[in-house]
């Protein structure tokens, strides 16, 4: 400070014509000390330590820098604010010192707790820390800093498994020893004063913990002499970034030992920060001179200057402020009225407008009296020779974009001198696939990892939540993806496919052949007494049949669809009617035997021909209506299975469908009715008996084929449908062509039918 007020002094283009007096207290790091100056301040006492008596208004403070520390800043700033005297600290970063409802007449050129609280989550953020342990200072620094802390770690997702709080001037508290010793964290956070954690550093070192990653506060991260504490090796925390003070050095190498020892105050800076002595009789230190220029050469080549700036800056912030009260800058030169009757409430009023950029460090203060703020990420590397020394690795700076405000540009060392990063977690990250489930009265970063359900997927690391697939997808065997769902439709390369198609090709082919024997033994009275135009043609139908359940295989399409269900009510009907019209004819034959009957005269082959004709034309008209109103078309079922789409054709009108079934169910049971009346006709001469059966195989199919159909999922609906035109076919085609002609050729004789049995 007194190196920037004689700069200031000798300048001309600031305060030009005027110089600033100053008065230094110590405060002795005391609240009550620094109450008592804070009076003495706004009262105009004696000072202890002054230079520049020459003052137009001796005695009369108008600004004040100070105090190093927050709880003693809060005193300060109580009393003088009551008379408007700024106040301009260096080192006081309480967040709370940031109310200007309380302290409307403090500002600070070093960043509030606020921010570095915010840089120390985002640091442990970064690191992928999660459960971690906090010690802070009981005092106003302490308290506030970790309460801004927990706040930014709640929003940083950080778990803080313990707070402990520390003063230096507390007994031996063995609990916050145990504490960190004994807790599951890995990463301890402290939030400490110096002079605290040079306390506490003490006590743990008469048994020093397991290795811990220590993270520091601007307070002790930089404090040359922690560094000797090896169970510390590899700490990180922020710092005020290091600057240089153009002249500064020379200022200091411009002053001997000799001097110094003429200033109490200088002479305790002196002894303290080159730990020599000026004091010491003679006999102690021969050449003390001598010694302490020893150190304070060597000192000076690796000083540090971190708060120093900001001491800089607040002197030169209260010298702008006078410049602006003062002074007015006219064409060529600048003009200070130093016979101005100034107040503290004018330079009060000036402080909220400095403005101004030093040495290239901008210094300004925004609405709670802070300035932009900047931290450098230092960490405790081990250097060649051994030792440890305060390494800059990466940077803080508010005033950037979210994303870039934290950075790291170099390598870490970490505790225990390690090069890997530690872990300090309650639960490992849950794996894509899983979700965390909290874990019952603990803290939100205390979970288990559960693996996501089916259809629902987790393409994330530690995902709170499992997102189901779209209708169509479905989640993968690690549930960290969906996949498109197999689409399932009864196709010909499945085996079961295969089998229901060769027995229907078999079928087909056993129509025909009985066909083609039919025809070679047309003449036979076998074929003749069956009535071979309704044979032929219902082995046709039946060959028909027999195809028609080929449509049911492969994917379905809009045609495939219309087609395989008409085609099989159109076939069924053709069948069941040419089966209707042999029943008939034999009924009409037996009643043609008695005297006086001419039934064959009216159920003659073009009546025959109409019968079937006219019953098939019915189920046209109603599978021609059920297509124009509402048809059959293919469709995803999504339902039926959760894993898999299943490719079917769906009924369009359900009317439409059961009005088919029903119209063949209404032809059969009619038929099978017919028969039985026809069963006790003689043996030898009709067929009315295998009618009767094969009318039972029919109806018994059609039956069991509802409740199958209705119950049977998927592709298996289609097999149920085709096993039911097998069956049905096969019973038809079974029971009512006997094997006389091929088997039994003796009885197809005239003689062998007209005998009665």
């Amino acid at each position: 400070m007194i190196f920037a007020i004689e700069e200031i002094n000798n300048r001309m283009d600031l305060l030009p014509g005027i110089k600033l007096g100053y008065q230094i207290y110590d405060s002795c790091a005391s609240v009550p000390v620094a109450v008592h100056v804070a009076f003495q301040l706004s009262n105009g006492q004696d000072p202890v330590f002054h230079k520049g008596a020459n003052c137009s208004q001796s005695g009369v403070v108008m600004a004040a820098v100070g105090e190093s520390g927050s709880t003693p800043s809060i005193s300060m700033s109580r009393i003088m604010g009551s008379f408007n005297i700024p106040q301009v600290s260096h080192y006081a970063t309480c967040a709370c010192l940031s109310d200007k409802q309380q302290y409307p007449n403090f500002f600070r050129t070093i960043p509030s707790d606020q921010f570095q609280a915010d840089a120390l989550a985002k640091l442990v953020k970064h690191f992928g820390w999660t459960w971690i342990g906090a010690v802070h200072s009981d005092s106003d620094y302490g308290n506030s800093g970790m309460a801004s802390f927990l706040e930014a770690a709640l929003r940083e997702g950080i778990c803080v498994e313990y707070t402990e709080s520390f003063f230096r001037t507390d007994p031996v508290n063995d609990f916050l020893i145990l504490t960190i010793k004994d807790k599951f964290s890995m990463v301890v956070v402290a939030f400490i004063a110096s002079g605290d954690m040079r306390v506490l550093l003490e006590e743990l070192d008469r048994a020093p913990p397991p290795p811990r990653q220590w993270i520091g506060s601007e307070s002790w991260v930089t404090d040359t002499f922690m560094v000797r504490y090896s169970f510390c090796a590899g700490a990180i925390g922020v710092a005020i970034p290091q600057s240089v003070i153009p002249g500064l050095r020379d200022f200091l190498l411009g002053l001997s030992p000799s001097e110094v020892a003429a200033s109490p105050l200088l002479t305790e800076f002196w002894e303290d920060a080159f730990n020599c002595s000026l004091t010491k009789s003679k006999s102690t230190f021969p050449n003390s001179e001598m010694f302490c220029t020893y150190f304070y050469f060597y000192i000076l080549n690796i000083l540090s200057l971190r708060v120093t700036n900001m001491v800089y800056k607040a002197a030169y912030a209260v010298a702008h402020a006078f410049h602006n009260a003062l002074c007015r800058k006219t064409n060529t030169t600048i003009q200070c009225d130093k016979f101005i009757n100034l107040n503290a409430s004018q330079i009060f009023s000036e402080m909220k407008k400095v403005n101004f950029s030093q040495n290239g460090y901008h210094v300004s203060f925004d609405a709670n009296g802070e300035p932009v703020a900047a931290y450098e990420v230092v960490n405790w590397q081990t250097t060649e020779s051994g030792g440890t020394e305060v390494v800059t690795v990466g940077y803080y700076d508010a005033s950037l974009p979210g994303g870039q405000q934290f950075q790291i540009n170099r390598n870490i060392t970490w505790m225990g001198g390690g090069s890997q990063v530690p872990v300090s977690v309650c639960s490992e990250s849950c794996p894509p696939g899983t979700r965390k489930v909290l874990q019952k009265g603990k803290p939100i970063c205390c979970y288990d990892c559960v693996p996501c359900p089916e259809g629902e997927i987790s393409n994330m690391t530690d995902s709170p939540d499992c997102l189901p697939c779209t209708r169509e997808f479905w989640s993968n065997a690690k549930r960290d993806a969906c996949i498109p769902k197999p689409v399932e439709f009864l196709s010909f390369d499945e085996v079961l496919s295969i089998i229901l198609a060769a027995f229907s090709v078999s079928g087909a082919c056993l129509a025909i052949i009985t066909a083609v024997i039919f025809f070679f033994h047309r003449a036979t009275p076998i074929v003749r007494a069956n009535n071979s135009e309704l044979s032929f043609l219902l082995l046709f139908s039946l060959t028909l049949c027999f195809l028609c359940s080929l449509t049911f295989i492969g994917a379905p399409s809009e045609w495939s669809c219309m087609l395989r269900h008409t085609a099989f009510g159109i076939t069924f009907v053709l069948c069941i009617s040419c089966v209707l019209g042999k029943t008939i004819v034999v009924l009409m034959a037996f009643k043609a035997t008695l005297p006086g009957s001419n039934a064959m005269k009216w159920f003659g082959p073009p009546q025959q021909r109409m019968t079937v004709v006219s019953f098939t034309f019915i189920q046209v008209i109603i599978c021609i209506i059920w297509l124009v109103v509402s048809p059959p078309f293919p469709v995803k079922n999504l339902s039926t299975y959760k894993e898999k789409i299943i490719l079917e054709c769906a009924l369009g009108s359900a009317v439409g469908f059961w009005a088919v079934l029903g119209y063949i169910g209404l032809l059969a049971v009619f038929c099978f009715v017919l028969a039985v009346l026809a069963r006790k006709l003689p043996d030898n001469f009709n067929e009315a008996k295998m009618i009767t059966f094969s009318m039972l195989i029919f109806c018994a199919v059609g039956i069991t084929f509802i409740p199958a159909y209705v119950s049977s999922p998927g592709k298996f609906t289609v097999a149920v449908e085709i096993f039911a035109i097998l069956a049905s076919s096969f019973g038809l085609i079974l029971c009512i062509f006997c094997y006389i002609i091929l088997f039994q050729p003796e009885k197809n004789t005239k003689k062998y039918l007209m005998t009665k049995k």
